[in-house]
């Protein structure tokens, strides 16, 4: 497929001028976000190459944006930089995240670990691949006192008392939960099988757009909750 093999130059492309950049510029530190030049330099080499190939319009969480006739039709979706903090603090958990959409349903997916040169990439009703591997899962599922949840406390999110206490029923009965600071990475890791579900509130369209069609290919748990123009959306 075309599309799939574009957005991948797109991540290849943006993950090397990443992975080779000298200077973190700071543009925003504002209470419990960071915005990096990083993220608008990487959203301009995946935007280049995306038009470059096809005509459809991009929503992307720093300068694109597309209106509600756009969303009927095909339309990339794309986070230049999922884990903007971490990277900022070289720390190794951070992605670039690319999805195909049309009428708000999912057609691929492609999620890049520069630092691991992890490719993560699925097509809805074809598969799911690590590295053009196919990713092939035991169809057992775990419940949730065996099973390990990655999450997150993203930048949108109540943090008062009971926003924690809501957050806490959710996870208590997980064995284990574990948080990267990326939602884009933690949906890459629930569809190859690191972790075995994701869970988080409030979260950014762009973060999970293609994560979704990774662990859904992949039969895995997904529970979130994010916004757009309509108010809350539930996916399971």
């Amino acid at each position: 497929m075309k599309e799939l093999e574009i957005a991948k130059l797109a991540c290849y492309k943006a993950g090397d001028f990443l992975l080779n950049l000298k200077e973190k510029k700071v543009n925003s530190d504002d209470k419990k976000d960071i915005k990096l030049q990083a993220d608008l330099d990487s959203e301009e080499i995946i935007c280049k190459i995306l038009m470059s190939a096809f005509s459809y319009p991009i929503l992307s969480e720093e300068s694109y944006k597309i209106n509600d006739k756009e969303k009927k039709g095909i339309y990339w979706v794309v986070d230049p930089l999922d884990g903007s903090l971490n990277y900022s603090q070289d720390i190794p958990l951070c992605c670039i995240s690319i999805a195909l959409y049309e009428n708000n349903n999912p057609i691929l997916g492609v999620i890049y670990d520069f630092y691991r040169k992890e490719m993560f990439s699925g097509i809805v009703g074809v598969g799911v691949w690590l590295n053009d591997k196919k990713i092939v899962l035991p169809d057992k599922i775990k419940n949730k006192r065996q099973a390990v949840l990655a999450t997150g406390f993203s930048s949108y999110m109540n943090y008062n008392k009971e926003g924690l206490e809501k957050f806490i029923l959710h996870i208590q009965e997980f064995k284990k939960v574990r948080l990267f600071g990326s939602a884009a990475l933690s949906l890459a890791y629930v569809a190859c099988g690191r972790v075995d579900a994701y869970y988080e509130k409030d979260i950014a369209f762009w973060d999970i757009a293609a994560g979704v069609v990774l662990a859904k290919q992949s039969q895995k748990k997904v529970c979130m909750v994010f916004k757009d123009n309509l108010g809350d959306i539930y996916v399971e």
